[in-house]
């Protein structure tokens, strides 16, 4: 699988993306977890990256004080900036997470990513924390909320590769099966991965989710 792979995959499921927010059994974590996000970022500054379709930047923009919302694919960002933000207007980029420019000081004090971590490979990880230091500053809070793995519910493991990276097979639009990388990391795989990188970790997990907090350095 390919980054190529993953965003052409993606962009065929723009308009799809959101019926997975949809499923009964996850109403209520789903809005536990929409609370949390937005109370960690009242008030910030906030880098988001891969943000999809916009869903989360709908949820918590109203309680940011700035947004600048990325994505690799422009059918996402079309979504994105079609929904409605009353009180603070975000601003939308192209942009590919592996590819973000320093910040400037000040530029933001947090930086948000929803579902997107259990798509990086592990042995890519520490790299992807470094960007994110770097496009978001040092002392910006990292906020990550991601899928935990329901035997029954999630989509099954298709294999695992020699470093530990699970894969499922995804359909495409088109009809075509793909290969995409999905991770449901450990709380103790989390912390250990970024102990020597960010500071101040703090995860959280209900029944589907899992939400990662720190502060990056």
């Amino acid at each position: 699988m390919t980054e190529e792979t993953m965003r052409e995959y993606y962009a065929q499921r723009a308009q799809t993306l959101e019926q997975v927010y949809q499923r009964p059994e996850r109403q209520a974590d789903l809005q536990e977890m929409q609370q949390r996000v937005c109370e960690l970022l009242k008030n910030h500054k906030v880098l988001e990256v891969a943000c999809g379709t916009g869903y989360w930047t709908e949820k918590f923009a109203p309680h940011a004080q700035s947004v600048y919302a990325t994505d690799i694919n422009q059918p996402m960002l079309d979504l994105a900036q079609a929904k409605n933000y009353p009180d603070v207007k975000p601003e939308f980029a192209l942009a590919n997470i592996y590819d973000l420019p320093d910040a400037k000081e000040g530029q933001y004090s947090a930086c948000f990513a929803g579902f997107f971590w259990s798509h990086v490979k592990r042995e890519e990880q520490a790299a992807l924390l470094a960007k994110l230091s770097k496009g978001a500053g040092k002392g910006s809070l990292l906020v990550l909320m991601d899928n935990n793995y329901i035997e029954g519910s999630s989509t099954p493991i298709a294999r695992t590769d020699a470093e530990g990276n699970t894969f499922q097979f995804r359909i495409r639009a088109d009809g075509e099966r793909v290969l995409i990388v999905k991770n449901f990391p450990t709380d103790s795989a989390l912390r250990k991965k970024f102990g020597p990188l960010v500071r101040d970790i703090r995860v959280v997990r209900n029944e589907h989710y899992w939400l990662l907090t720190c502060i990056l350095k």
